[in-house]
């Protein structure tokens, strides 16, 4: 386990060397330079410069200044816990062909238990589709003993030779689905990566690891004893989403392409409407039918194909049952005086979540709070009222609300809010895992099934 650092990450890194139109043989011998003065400087007079370890090689690759932004600040944040070798490389039309420029920064993080740690970031500017020469490109930059991981930051050009090339350097590809220029025909092609690659190529997305509160949400239903018979009860599942079009369903299908997996389903047809509809009919163990329905709903706080909820009903052992789990539901407004009772608002029950109830507490409080300040001094200073009109906030999209209803009885509600994470986070619980995911890589082929059906 890496030390912990005491130090921040930098808004920007230090610029130690850039040059113009060199060779890779030139960066690497001004890389190895800047190592070797940093580990020189560290060591006391009496020490040896301390060695330095390299766990995995992250390379990078961007074809616009975001991008090349995006993946400078997630592969920053990694090198600050993790001793990697960072490479991003960016396409740069405007140079000429065959030129490269590069430019190497540094990060210095101080442990708390041991001495400070350089973080090196190599950014190369090449012309062309950087994938054309990446394999000769970064070779002489590898050390040797450690993973690889490439990291296509937008759309990789799937299909192209010198895409399969590059990828023979590498031990994992990182990619986002929920980034593709084209979703549905680049989804598509990267369910066809395995029969292009070696067969140790990894395999990892971004959007996979969005959806792991989806997931987890999902199975913890079905994690008590008694509910596990409910597995083999589902009849029914839908799926809403945001935004038209079959590539805003990329999500959503993988959704259901892991609920498939996992439980044996078939596919037996797939049929789609207007308005993003669609409907795909499999059957489990071999012929209970079950219902998959895709709908298309508006959010405005949401990018489109974001999931906005899912719903799982069916029965077993003579009991109905139905999961409900909503992203950023929507609120009923609430009929209230323009200004609330504040603190005494909490010291009346509303009687039941209905309006009237609501409104009768809120009245409550209200005379409660003006017979105190009556019997206050005059010089008491006025107490701050709050609006108690309920506002949509941009954090509402971080909260997930779960239904769940066994037997027709009151339904269980429980909110959950699911912190937001970064680029860098994902993509380090991502390669955590050395981005070998079977159960990714068979919800894949599970959503590309249905999807071609469609």
């Amino acid at each position: 386990m890496a030390p912990a650092v005491s130090a921040a990450i930098k808004p920007e890194p230090d610029v130690v060397w850039s040059r113009e139109n060199v060779s890779m043989s030139v960066v690497l011998e001004a890389l190895n330079d800047i190592r070797k003065k940093f580990a020189l400087v560290e060591a006391e007079e009496t020490e040896h410069p301390h060695p330095r370890s390299c766990v995995m090689t992250l390379i990078a690759v961007a074809s616009s200044e975001a991008e090349e932004r995006r993946a400078q600040r997630a592969a920053r944040m990694i090198g600050m816990s993790h001793p990697a070798q960072l490479i991003v490389i960016c396409d740069q039309p405007h140079l000429k062909p065959g030129q490269i420029d590069a430019t190497i920064t540094t990060d210095t993080f101080q442990t708390q238990s041991a001495s400070a740690i350089q973080c090196e970031l190599v950014n190369l500017h090449v012309r062309g589709a950087a994938g054309e020469h990446l394999a000769a490109l970064v070779d002489p930059l590898l050390p040797s003993g450690v993973p690889t991981y490439l990291w296509w930051v937008g759309t990789p050009p799937f299909g192209k030779h010198e895409f399969t090339d590059a990828l023979r350097i590498c031990d994992s590809l990182v990619i986002d689905s929920s980034r593709f220029e084209a979703p549905y025909r680049s989804f598509m092609d990267l369910t066809k990566l395995g029969e292009s690659s070696h067969q140790k190529l990894g395999v990892a997305d971004l959007q996979w690891a969005r959806l792991e509160p989806w997931r987890e949400t999902v199975a913890q239903f079905f994690s008590p004893g008694d509910r596990r018979p409910f597995m083999n009860g589902i009849s029914e599942v839908g799926v809403d989403y945001v935004g038209e079009g079959r590539g805003n369903r990329v999500g959503a299908s993988l959704l259901i392409g892991w609920m498939a997996s996992a439980l044996g389903w078939k596919l037996q047809r797939a049929a789609g409407g207007g308005g993003g509809v669609v409907a795909a009919h499999f059957s489990a163990e071999g012929w209970r039918p079950v219902e998959v329905a895709f709908r298309s709903v508006p959010k405005e706080q949401m990018a489109e194909g974001e999931l906005a909820a899912i719903r799982v009903a069916g029965s077993a052992k003579g009991k109905t049952f139905k999961l409900t789990v909503m992203r950023n539901p929507e609120r009923a407004r609430r009929p209230s005086p323009d200004i609330g009772a504040g603190a005494y608002q909490v010291l009346h029950a509303t009687g039941g979540g209905d309006d009237a109830g609501l409104e009768l507490a809120q009245r409550k409080a209200a005379w409660h709070r003006d017979v105190q300040q009556k019997a206050a001094p005059e010089d008491r200073p006025p107490q701050p009222g709050i609006f108690v009109h309920e506002r949509r906030r941009s954090d509402n999209s971080l909260v997930l609300l779960t239904l769940i209803d066994i037997g027709g009885g009151d339904p269980l509600r429980h909110v959950q809010r699911v912190e937001p994470e970064d680029e860098a986070t994902l993509l380090l619980r991502l390669l955590a895992n050395g981005a070998h995911d079977h159960v990714y890589s068979r919800s894949l082929l599970a959503a590309a099934e249905l999807f071609r059906a469609i």
